[in-house]
């Protein structure tokens, strides 16, 4: 269930958590902002993953939620101060509603992210996988797994190369896979 409250607020103080926008990319900027604040309380859950770059295979850590965090605050006292903290586009309400998010919805996605830390999505390939090559002479052509080899840290793909499928054997690390 869902509270909503209104912009004007009740006049006592009541906390609750909302979902605060920010600017493109800079989820992480708002959330340092708003912790320097007295009252407010951030949570941005992020997580950490393999992307393949112009540079080879490299580790990237985004907000979970584009361009969106939660904050826990009282809306009549630090409305304007949220809304005015830099990286804040504004907080998510309809019309003059400000609707909250329970409790136990932020302890839920909490559960998955120990001390605020980004999680770490597996990086496990298997078979079928769809996987972008990051490195080498065949950077940024996409594959599919056919197996995963006991050798060190080696895996065999299917890459479509001139048209047709050519079996390749290569270092796991020079592999991403494909979100």
């Amino acid at each position: 269930m869902t509270q909503s409250f209104s912009a004007e607020g009740s006049g006592a103080a009541f906390l609750a958590w909302f979902c605060v926008r920010s600017q493109p990319k800079h989820e992480h900027i708002a959330a340092a902002q708003l912790r320097q604040h007295a009252g407010i309380e951030v949570f941005l859950p992020r997580i950490r993953y393999r992307r393949a770059t112009r540079s080879g295979p490299a580790w990237v850590t985004e907000a979970l939620f584009q361009n969106y965090l939660f904050a826990r605050f009282d809306l009549a006292a630090c409305l304007r101060r949220v809304q005015a903290a830099r990286g804040v586009r504004a907080i998510v309400h309809f019309g003059s509603r400000w609707p909250a998010i329970p409790d136990a919805v932020i302890n839920g996605l909490r559960e998955g992210f120990e001390n605020d830390q980004p999680k770490t999505l597996s990086q496990d390939l298997q078979p079928g996988d769809a996987v972008e090559i990051a490195s080498g002479a065949f950077h940024g052509l996409q594959a599919v797994v056919s197996r995963v080899m006991p050798g060190p840290q080696r895996v065999a793909i299917l890459l479509e190369f001139l048209g047709r499928q050519m079996p390749v054997e290569m270092d796991r690390h020079f592999v991403v896979r494909v979100r």
